[in-house]
């Protein structure tokens, strides 16, 4: 337990960090002269870099644990933050911010996979998986506006220098207290348990035994945060094009925050918890398109209570996804799950700033983001398989095909 706090504590930090930069970082490629369309594959890159990291964390965490690469993650990211405070053209920013892609890709894997490591209860391990997206949203709700606060009161160069230093910081401690532990395999929940939960949820997963080899991973599951994080990269490329300018960035970080404060709120709701994840998958989804067309649609509604409205969808839907992949890993292969998750992101964050940019002129982004997510609400459903006999109605969401 104490390794999970002090994981937390870092995330909290490391990601408060990170998306302090969200509102910061168009109007900073702005002032070094980048066109719309620059800044949208410049976000891309950073995205699709991403994926060489990917692929060395799925096996590399599931080798030599996550410790290392936490270590390395944050320090690395800290040293390219004070060498971007130096850029001075839009060239220089981009390798950067895409070297950046590279070293931040390692460090989602191996939080996650660490955290599910801890665990030695399904029930146990979404919890832990609920307690990392709240310290993620509790530190995106503040970041964006301390962030653009920072940069208004003291410049570019200095707020990305502080920022670097503060990934630097975190890195040295969470080589002093990041406990690096065996992998375990997650036990069935007592007879008690399972009468609690046979309504609410499949209870079917078991650590990986040698006779029964650990099941197929489902890649009908991945289209979805490949649309998510479609949809999330337009949101990020177009809310701080609505002003560039210092007094702007403070209502943009502000907007920010209001996804966070969105998502916040149902996280809070920890009896959504007890609900299939794959059911919490599918809905939030649904309701995520939606609230997306609403807004590429002008629906009459004030554009904060839109977006507020776009951060509970994805309240619901973060931790559903990462105990919906936990259940199908079989109590194996943590590393490699979640290596792929962050695989199926990058490019999803690959191609939204890039259509958006590209195609902003002809159409608006919100409606890519919006088709985008209907499209992985279409397929998800082919996930689910009939329930064979003997097994119970909800055990067949977790019953997928490779």
């Amino acid at each position: 337990m104490k390794t999970a706090i002090w994981l937390y504590l870092f995330l909290f930090v490391a990601f408060f960090d990170l998306h302090a930069q969200y509102p910061i970082l168009t109007p900073f490629a702005v002032s070094l002269g980048a066109a719309p369309s620059f800044i949208g594959l410049m976000m891309g890159l950073y995205s699709i870099t991403h994926l060489p990291g990917n692929l060395i964390a799925g096996y590399g965490v599931d080798r030599y644990g996550s410790r290392l690469f936490i270590v390395f993650s944050l320090a690395a990211a800290g040293g390219i933050l004070l060498l971007q405070a130096m850029v001075t053209n839009p060239w220089q920013l981009l390798v950067l911010r895409s070297i950046s892609g590279f070293v931040l890709a390692f460090l989602s894997p191996a939080c996650m996979s660490l955290l599910a490591r801890i665990a030695t209860s399904q029930i146990r391990q979404r919890k832990l998986m609920a307690g990392n997206g709240l310290v993620h949203t509790v530190a995106s709700v503040i970041s964006p506006a301390v962030g653009a606060y920072l940069v208004a009161q003291i410049g570019f160069t200095t707020a990305f220098t502080v920022l670097g230093w503060i990934l630097i910081a975190t890195a040295a401690c969470a080589m002093f207290f990041i406990r690096e532990l065996a992998p375990l395999k997650a036990t069935t929940p007592d007879s008690t348990a399972l009468a609690t939960q046979a309504n609410a949820e499949a209870l079917g997963m078991r650590g990986a035994t040698k006779e029964e080899p650990a099941p197929p991973i489902p890649w009908l599951i991945f289209v979805l945060p490949i649309a998510m994080s479609c949809a999330q990269g337009i949101l990020s490329f177009e809310l701080p094009l609505m002003s560039t300018t210092k007094e702007g960035m403070m209502t943009t970080g502000l907007l920010f925050s209001i996804v966070s404060l969105g998502a916040l709120f149902t996280l809070s709701m920890l009896f959504l918890n007890k609900l299939s994840p794959f059911l919490r998958s599918l809905w939030g989804a649904f309701m995520l398109a939606l609230t997306y067309f609403a807004i590429a649609a002008g629906i009459p509604l004030p554009f904060m209570v839109m977006l507020l409205f776009v951060g509970m969808a994805k309240g619901v839907i973060f931790p559903a996804l990462s105990s919906l992949l936990i259940e199908r890993s079989g109590g194996a292969r943590y590393g490699r799950m979640f290596s792929i998750l962050s695989i199926a992101f990058s490019i999803g964050a690959f191609m939204g700033p890039m259509l958006a940019g590209q195609l902003r002129e002809f159409i608006s982004p919100y409606y890519i983001a919006f088709l985008s997510l209907m499209i992985a609400v279409c397929v998800l459903p082919f996930y689910a398989s009939p329930t064979k006999a003997g097994g119970s109605s909800s055990s067949a969401h977790f019953s997928g095909t490779g």
